[in-house]
């Protein structure tokens, strides 16, 4: 089967069975991340009480952890609910927004890692290397460095946690320690739109929710992301516009769309 058929296929299982994507994220990207979900055919929940995680979780497909706005109660949250995701063999997916801006953000990423074991991390360049070497700076929350500059770096991350490492950027590029994927669909006016990369993260969990598959689930959430965002572009008079088209194109994603403009390769 090729990519752009297993996407497909992929895609077509999400529609069909909805399924619960549980996301303890931040509050800038909520409503884009719950209506990119909904605009694939998955079904979004945000609950964030240390109180109730672990029982939402249980019910869950997929787990979303996202560090983007950190405060106490919802770190307690987040390890809750990854200990169970990982108890129940439901994938956690984890997004380190902002890793390497402070100690703080660091801790969490590493105390995240060590406790859940995330099946996929995703970040862009300059996250994934400071999740690696602590000494790695971010400007905020944005990257310093090219996707392609933190390849060799995301295979050692990968190989270290055991998990599917993936990188955003003008190429996505997804790694397992020995394979490498590479998306170059996209375009640079998502990163004029916030929460794009939150958004991807929870598209890639609910991929990996239908396919166990992790290394091939990230491929096919990224390169969704990337056809979408590239369609809506060639729309967009803005990045206001944008986010309204790019929902769009998520929500009327076909087979012969993704086989048409897909750029994947595999090595």
């Amino acid at each position: 089967m090729d990519s752009s058929s297993s996407i497909e296929k992929d895609l077509e299982l999400i529609k069909s069975t909805s399924p619960l994507i549980h996301n303890i994220t931040n509050y800038v990207v909520m409503n884009n991340t719950a209506n990119g979900l909904l605009a694939i055919g998955a079904s979004p929940v945000m609950a964030h009480a240390p109180e109730e995680v672990a029982e939402m979780t249980s019910i869950s497909s997929a787990l979303v952890l996202n560090i983007g706005t950190l405060e106490e109660s919802w770190v307690k949250a987040m390890l809750i609910a990854g200990r169970t995701a990982l108890s129940n063999g439901i994938p956690v997916i984890f997004d380190p927004v902002g890793a390497g801006a402070t100690s703080y953000r660091n801790e969490i990423s590493r105390k995240i890692i060590e406790e859940c074991h995330p099946s996929i991390i995703r970040g862009n360049a300059s996250e994934i290397m400071a999740l690696y070497n602590t000494n790695t700076k971010t400007k905020g929350v944005d990257s310093t460095s090219s996707s392609g500059s933190a390849l060799e770096t995301a295979k050692l991350l990968a190989k270290e946690t055991k998990s599917i490492v993936v990188i955003s950027g003008e190429t996505d590029y997804i790694t397992d320690g020995r394979k490498v994927g590479k998306i170059k669909n996209g375009s640079p006016l998502m990163a004029r739109v916030t929460g794009m990369g939150c958004t991807a993260t929870a598209i890639v969990a609910a991929f990996a929710a239908v396919n166990k598959d992790f290394f091939h689930a990230a491929m096919h959430g990224m390169a969704v992301m990337g056809i979408a965002g590239e369609r809506a572009a060639g729309k967009a008079r803005g990045n206001g516009s944008m986010q309204v088209y790019f929902l769009d194109e998520l929500y009327n994603l076909t087979g012969e769309m993704i086989k048409k403009q897909i750029q994947l390769t595999e090595e």
